[in-house]
């Protein structure tokens, strides 16, 4: 039960974390929020050079203009990632719903997996040692 107890934990802690700055962020953000679908989002569109907003996700040339500084140099490599990734999650033909299924579900959850059966693997050996 004490393992189900950890795994569980592990699994839902991420979460609750970011669950717990964007509400602990909200109060201190001033600008009008972001609409989109219906949706009314934390952040605003407004292009703001000392804070990446909507207007970065919406236009990325933008932020790589104010908001990036370590990155420069590797443009050339990054750009093929990240816009391959963005164009793949397009293919699907729902962006927004795979965004949060492989981004925010999938490929978190299969992180903590793996971390979850190493912790496990790591028990197993303990016990044989004993």
């Amino acid at each position: 039960m004490k393992t189900l107890a950890r795994n569980v934990l592990i699994l839902i802690f991420p979460f609750l974390v970011m669950i717990l700055i964007n509400e602990i962020v909200r109060p201190t953000i001033k600008e009008k929020p972001y609409e989109a679908f219906g949706v009314t989002t934390i952040n605003s569109a407004q292009y703001l050079p000392e804070k990446c907003t909507w207007a970065c996700h919406n236009s990325t040339e933008y932020c790589k203009q104010h908001h990036v500084k370590y990155l420069k140099p590797y443009y050339q490599k990054t750009d093929v990632l990240y816009f391959g990734l963005i164009g793949a999650l397009k293919a699907t033909g729902n962006y927004g719903a795979a965004n949060i299924l492989f981004l925010v579900l999938l490929f978190p959850l299969t992180i903590l997996y793996f971390f979850i059966k190493s912790l496990n693997i790591q028990d197993e050996i303990t016990r044989l040692s004993k």
